[in-house]
């Protein structure tokens, strides 16, 4: 329960990080911090939450990053279903409050909440098709890079700073693809209160991120030095 308390809010703030940062931060007017600011909110949420509950519930936040460790031997598949549904209970949880924030002045408009799209939801207009695989592969990157990082050989100590430098960078590049999900929690979380199109286009950001991260771990379980943690 532990480790499912901390799930909960590690994605909660991972999405009320993020996800704020573009809601209420993105355009501002000429104080916004644009793509570049809320690329590395993102990372900081993680980076955050790395040091604060990764040694409570190893801080995945995601349930890409749970079925990549799970496929790549390094977590416990009875634990997965819970973990998901932590993830996505705290990411809604971080939405709700986002809501509440952002609709909280006269004429209010939360627009796409940061939800994820493609087509005529790209932030910049991608289609089906590049946003497919612009998803499967910045998870198989990030998840590449949790995986060895959080090997015993590697360096110990700096996963945390590593894995939020890596979900900075998935932003910068994806960001005007699909406005970046590699994370289904993130991605329901804001579907859930944009409703229509948001809904519509969801499956993708489950998808293609757990195609991903399967391959990732199934990658990783190849190139390792070893199988162990």
């Amino acid at each position: 329960m532990k480790k499912l308390i901390a799930e909960f809010i590690g994605t909660l703030w991972l999405v009320l990080g993020g996800c704020g940062s573009a809601v209420l931060a993105a355009g501002y007017p000429e104080l916004g911090i644009g793509f570049a600011g809320v690329a590395l909110a993102f990372g900081l949420t993680v980076l955050t939450m790395a040091y604060a509950i990764g040694h409570i519930s190893g801080c995945h936040l995601n349930p890409a990053v749970s079925i990549g460790l799970w496929v790549g031997g390094r977590f416990d598949g009875k634990d997965l279903l819970p973990y998901i549904i932590a993830q996505v209970l705290g990411g809604i949880a971080g939405a709700g409050i986002l809501y509440l924030i952002a609709t909280g002045k006269d004429g209010a408009s939360i627009g796409s909440f940061a939800a994820n799209g493609y087509g005529a939801h790209s932030p910049d207009g991608y289609n089906l098709t590049a946003a497919l695989v612009t998803e499967i592969v910045m998870t198989f990157m990030f998840l590449i890079i949790i995986l060895g990082v959080t090997h015993k050989n590697a360096s110990s100590g700096f996963a945390g700073i590593a894995i939020g430098l890596g979900l900075t960078l998935i932003h910068l590049i994806s960001i005007p693809v699909t406005n970046t999900s590699v994370n289904p929690a993130r991605s329901t979380s804001q579907a859930l209160f944009v409703g229509d199109w948001a809904m519509g286009q969801l499956w993708l950001f489950w998808v293609a991120p757990i195609i991903g991260a399967a391959i990732a771990g199934i990658v990783y379980k190849i190139i390792a030095p070893n199988t162990e943690e």
